[in-house]
C-alpha cells in the first residue's frame, strides 16, 4: 500500500458527524495529493455554501488529526474549500486553535458535546440496521431482547456498531447487549417496539438526509454527468 493509499485509508474512517457516513463515501474529499517528503494536502468540499460550520469544522480538524497520524506523512494541511467559514476553520484547524477560539465572539462551546450526542444518535440506528435482518430472519422477540453481540452473526453494521460503542465508552463485547438505552441499560422486552421504532426512525433519518446532501453535492458540482 503506497503513502497515498494510506492516506486515503486514514480519510475513509472520518465521518460527517450528522450523517455517521465517511467524507469519502459522501464524496467530500474533492483531492488528496503527497509529495516525496511525506507533505499531505487534502481539499474538503460540503454540499452547500452555508452547511453548517461546526460540522465542518468536525470534519476539518478530524481529517487533519487522521492523516497527520498516518507514519510517513511529515505535515498535513486540510482544506476546506468553497464554505461562508472556510478561512476561519482552515485556519483555525491549522493551528490547532479549538473551535471556541476559531470562532471568536460567536461559538461558546467546543464540540465534543455535540459530537457525543450524534454518537448516541448513531448508536441507536446501528442496532435497527442489526436488529431488523434478525427479526425478518425470523428471531423472536423474546431472542432478540435477550441477544448479547456475541450470540449474533457476524456483519459490518455489527462491526460499526461496536465501534461507535467504543467512542461513547458504551459497551461493546461479546457480553454487551444488542439493544440498550443512551446510558448502557439493557432494554426490557416491554420496552422494545417503542426502542426499536426509534431506532428506525432515526437511521431512516440519517440515511434520507444522506441521500439529500449527496444530491445537493452533486448538483453544486456537477457530480456524475457530461457536460
Amino acid at each position: 500500500m503506497t503513502l497515498l493509499d494510506r492516506v486515503y485509508a486514514a480519510l475513509d474512517t472520518v465521518r460527517d458527524p450528522e450523517l455517521d457516513e465517511s467524507v469519502l463515501s459522501l464524496d467530500f474529499v474533492s483531492s488528496c495529493e503527497v509529495s516525496e517528503q511525506g507533505a499531505a494536502e487534502v481539499h474538503l468540499r460540503l454540499p452547500t455554501f452555508f452547511c453548517a460550520p461546526n460540522f465542518a469544522f468536525l470534519m476539518v480538524a478530524d481529517a487533519y488529526d487522521a492523516v497527520l497520524a498516518v507514519d510517513g506523512v511529515g505535515s498535513a494541511s486540510i482544506l476546506l474549500d468553497d464554505h461562508f467559514a472556510s478561512n476561519a476553520i482552515n485556519d483555525g484547524v491549522a493551528a490547532r486553535a479549538g473551535f471556541v477560539h476559531s470562532f471568536a465572539g460567536e461559538a461558546q462551546h467546543e464540540l465534543e458535546e455535540l459530537r457525543a450526542n450524534f454518537l448516541h444518535k448513531a448508536v441507536l440506528a446501528g442496532q435497527d440496521r442489526v436488529a431488523r435482518p434478525l427479526l425478518a430472519d425470523g428471531w423472536t422477540p423474546e431472542r432478540l431482547s435477550a441477544a448479547r453481540l456475541g450470540d449474533l452473526p457476524g456483519s459490518p453494521d455489527l462491526d460499526r456498531l461496536r465501534n461507535r460503542r467504543e467512542l461513547l465508552g458504551l459497551p461493546a463485547g461479546d457480553d454487551a447487549p444488542l439493544l440498550m438505552d443512551a446510558a448502557g441499560r439493557p432494554v426490557t422486552i416491554e420496552a422494545m417496539p417503542l426502542h426499536l421504532r426509534r431506532a428506525r426512525t432515526t437511521r431512516v433519518g440519517m440515511e434520507a438526509n444522506g441521500g439529500y446532501c449527496r444530491g445537493l453535492l452533486a448538483d453544486r458540482y456537477n457530480l456524475g454527468t457530461t457536460p
